[in-house]
């Protein structure tokens, strides 16, 4: 009687049925193995063949780069530096005499020019001084030519010798003494319109006023530290920027052409121009600390772009170069200390060599070169991160016009070929 698996000896146990079980399995790991050899060899009998010279993509594969034309023209040369927006005048309108607030005649923020009325201080008390010393004067204008007449009539006494010289020589001086005090009474009438016109505050120059200092009804003194507002002229501005000491004697060269020289003003981002000018003036001394000068340039800021102690790039026009090699900036590489500035110059037989070359002035995307091309020389622009010293290049393929219509005219004929088919 044959026994179970339940029964199974241990011999049985240690070598019968685990035994086949593990013959199964190296037998299909023979068969993977064999099958994993078999792909690895048909892939290598289709793999395409690499191009003659070298692996596939190698240095010997050609590149397809975009290429320019070295040409001539003109390029300007530029100053950059930092500075901060100055207004021509910043004024605190203070009023000339005290007296409450009756009116302001303003709004917050708004533009005023020179004479506008910003303020009115109370006027009565002003009223009542002219007209004090306005009866003043007039007393006294009266008083003088009494006593004018009694000279006039002592005069005459004593040319009939009626009367002492001594009376005469008296009148005389009184009339001096009422000429004296009338002097005094104008001079009293002329304060007191002078205070009368106090009371209405004016705008000293034009600009923007800020915000208001005093309160309607508020008592305003000559002598408070805020005044009544604050004024700030725009239009024109200023702007205070630092060039380097090196470049004051270029600076002078041109300005002693009496040719003024153009001032940009960029925002913080150096991308967008917020407006144009020209230089006015710099310092009379270098800053030892920074080895800078001071310049100062003026702009119309018709725009309003430009405000007091706005952060502000600076470029200005020092120069403009005529007939001089120009590339694009994006040709222009850079290698270690010694090797410098090089470009890919494009060879007639579509390779590319390394060409050493000097840069000059750079103005946005163009830059000069001062040696190592002639205009006309074909240089890489784009795609020279993989390029190398005699590599293969090829320009970016457009299918002409005529191409593009016969391939429509053929694909039409294709579907009129496989529609008559069908209908046959």
């Amino acid at each position: 009687m044959t026994a179970g698996p339940e029964q199974a000896s241990p011999y049985q146990r240690a070598t019968g049925a685990p035994r086949k079980r593990r013959s199964k399995l190296w037998w299909l790991v023979g068969v993977a193995v064999i099958a994993s050899i078999a792909w690895i060899i048909w892939s290598a009998k289709n793999q395409p063949a690499a191009p003659a010279g070298g692996r596939k993509g190698g240095a010997d594969a050609a590149m397809t780069v975009n290429t320019a034309t070295a040409r001539s023209g003109d390029i300007n040369l530029y100053l950059n530096g930092l500075g901060a927006v100055t207004p021509l005048a910043t004024v605190i309108v203070h009023t000339r005499v005290a007296g409450q607030v009756m009116s302001i005649r303003f709004k917050e923020g708004q533009e005023v020019k020179a004479g506008d009325v910003l303020a009115e201080i109370d006027p009565r008390p002003y009223q009542v001084q002219l007209a004090q010393a306005q009866g003043q004067l007039d007393h006294d204008k009266a008083l003088l030519d009494s006593a004018r007449i009694d000279l006039e009539r002592y005069t005459t006494l004593f040319a009939q010798d009626s009367i002492a010289k001594q009376q005469v020589d008296t009148q005389a001086s009184l009339v001096k003494q009422y000429e004296a005090a009338l002097k005094t009474d104008q001079a009293a009438v002329d304060s007191a319109k002078l205070n009368l016109t106090y009371s209405r505050v004016t705008a000293p120059v034009s600009g923007r006023v800020g915000l208001r200092q005093i309160d309607l009804g508020n008592v305003a003194n000559p002598t408070d530290a805020n005044g009544v507002v604050i004024i700030t002229q725009l239009k024109p501005i200023t702007a205070v920027f630092s060039l380097p000491e090196d470049n004051l004697q270029s600076v002078l060269a041109e300005l002693s052409g009496g040719k003024p020289l153009k001032v940009d003003a960029f925002d913080r981002g150096h991308t967008a121009l917020l407006d144009s000018g020209s230089l006015l003036t710099f310092d009379n001394q270098i800053d030892p600390t920074t080895g800078s000068i001071k310049f100062k340039a003026q702009f119309a800021n018709k725009d309003e772009k430009l405000f007091p102690q706005q952060f502000v790039n600076i470029r200005m026009l020092l120069a403009v170069k005529h007939g001089v090699t120009l590339v694009p900036s994006a040709a222009i590489q850079q290698g270690s200390a010694a090797v410098g500035a090089y470009v890919y110059l494009v060879n007639s037989d579509s390779t590319v060599s390394v060409r050493k070359v000097k840069v000059g002035a750079v103005e946005g995307d163009n830059t000069e070169v001062t040696d190592g091309l002639a205009v006309g020389d074909k240089v890489v622009i784009d795609g020279v991160d993989k390029l190398r010293d005699g590599s293969k290049i090829k320009l970016p393929s457009v299918p002409p016009p005529d191409a593009a219509k016969a391939g429509k005219s053929g694909d039409k004929s294709q579907h009129r070929k496989k529609r008559d088919a069908a209908a046959n």
